[in-house]
């Protein structure tokens, strides 16, 4: 009798389990299904070894938790809520007040780092408005570290892991300052827009604990970069109004502090990037709120846009021109539409039958892929006429690189729709492609410089 209640017991609690880990990935079951066979297996053979059936499920939780962020969040609320029930649940509230609070404090304390670091090289003379170009390269160097330490911390990574991870980080920092750039060249433009991308891969290693090659991983990673970007959007927004009420108010005194602030605004940017991390840490079930729900909304807006542009074009006769300018913002655009695909990709329901958003998100990457190969055609025959810059062919291979992507995704969600095809075929692309980003920007971070000479 007690051996069937202990079993109801311990089904209970891992339908808990699987409840609060769908909950933070949405769309990764197969690696749910993973975990949880080896949940069971753990659990039984700590049953058998005669451990009551609350202690064997939390030794089980910390074994599978090693390898999986979700079950080891979860086991640390059970691990609290368990200490609750034998001593009391003030004394589990506290044990789980104080772990939050140390958590706000590690961040808060990398917040300020991050802003710091800011400030440091004017120790050396290198001012901002003097030494835009060395601020530029530098800029992710002061702040992706300090997220990466934050999530090293938390994750609880190998020494090993995180060794690795400093040492990329100091090479990067080494090829950001050692290359004697032109001042204001394409090359050290190049470098500063497209190292954040390489290093952004380093804070994916440590976000997934040491997971990066798991598929359920990168997507976690994914919707957390989606939701960090829209909370450190509404921290800059509440910081601009806070800074435009305070130089008010100090005008109403004849004080003029601007300047100040001014000087402090990049510091607080970098810090806000940390606090903005914590918030999203702070609710793990928020991963699949804000970023997806906009992706749904917007999918068929820039559908609808990309259509009237390629219309437009057909029916004008004209050509794109490919000037610098232009070519960022098609670049912008095309990024922007895989943007919408990742996040909607991260909310949909796997096992779900095809429905209108798949269509929506077929007809955005058939029409992004014929904006892509019009834009890459103009490219090719900008090179063919005026030769190699680095702004060209750093052009070429990024639009090469989308196109692939596109083209590979549009093909995917073809299968999908005609259901013919699996989800997951998609959601492996996406998350696999990563890779194919964070190489590229790489190589023009750091090939292309010396290629060109340092223009």
């Amino acid at each position: 009798m007690a051996a069937a209640d202990g079993a109801v017991e311990l089904e209970g609690r891992i339908e808990q389990w699987r409840a609060y880990v769908r909950g933070w990935r949405r769309g990764s079951r197969a690696d749910v299904a993973t975990s949880e066979r080896r949940l069971r297996e753990e659990a039984a053979r700590m049953v058998q070894a005669g451990l009551a059936c609350d202690e064997a499920f939390l030794i089980a939780l910390k074994r599978v938790g090693a390898d999986d962020a979700p079950t080891r969040q979860f086991a640390r609320d059970y691990a609290a809520q368990l200490w609750g029930d034998r001593t009391g649940p003030r004394a589990g509230a506290l044990e789980a007040r104080a772990g939050r609070a140390r958590e706000a404090l590690v961040a808060f304390g990398l917040a300020l780092g991050a802003a710091a670091a800011v400030k440091v090289p004017a120790l050396f003379g290198l001012e901002l408005d003097a030494e835009q170009g060395f601020y530029a390269r530098n800029l992710s160097l002061f702040v992706l570290p300090f997220l990466a330490g934050y999530f090293a911390w938390k994750r609880r990574l190998a020494r090993r892991t995180v060794a690795s991870l400093a040492l990329a980080f100091a090479a990067a920092a080494a090829f950001a300052n050692a290359y004697p750039f032109a001042r204001g060249g394409s090359t050290e433009a190049l470098t500063a827009l497209h190292l954040p991308i390489a290093l952004w891969l380093l804070v994916g290693i440590a976000y997934t604990g040491g997971r990066w090659s798991a598929t359920a991983a990168r997507m976690d990673f994914i919707r957390f970069t989606g939701e960090l970007l829209i909370r450190f959007a509404l921290l800059g927004l509440g910081g601009f109004v806070l800074i435009g009420l305070m130089a008010l108010i100090f005008q109403t005194i004849g004080v003029d502090i601007e300047p100040v602030l001014e000087e402090w605004l990049l510091c607080c940017a970098a810090g806000a990037v940390l606090v903005a991390a914590w918030l999203v840490e702070a609710k793990p079930a928020a991963l699949e709120g804000m970023a997806p729900v906009l992706a749904r909304i917007f999918t068929p807006m820039f559908a609808a846009v990309l259509l009237l542009f390629l219309a437009t074009l057909i029916l004008t006769g004209r050509v794109i021109d490919i000037e610098r300018e232009v070519l960022i913002a098609f670049d912008l655009l095309l990024v922007v539409v895989l943007g919408l695909l990742l996040y909607s990709t991260s909310a949909r329901n796997p096992d779900a039958p095809p429905n209108i958003f798949d269509v929506a998100t077929g007809v955005l990457l058939v029409s992004a892929l014929l904006a892509d190969a019009l834009a890459l055609s103009a490219i090719a025959a900008r090179i063919g006429a005026f030769g190699f810059t680095p702004n060209r062919v750093a052009a070429l291979g990024e639009n090469v690189i989308l196109l692939a992507n596109l083209a590979w995704s549009a093909v995917l969600v073809a299968r999908l729709l005609a259901r013919r095809g699996a989800f997951g075929s998609l959601e492996r692309l996406q998350t696999g492609y990563l890779d194919v980003y964070a190489a590229w920007a790489a190589i023009v971070a750091i090939v292309f410089p010396p290629l060109f000479g340092f223009i």
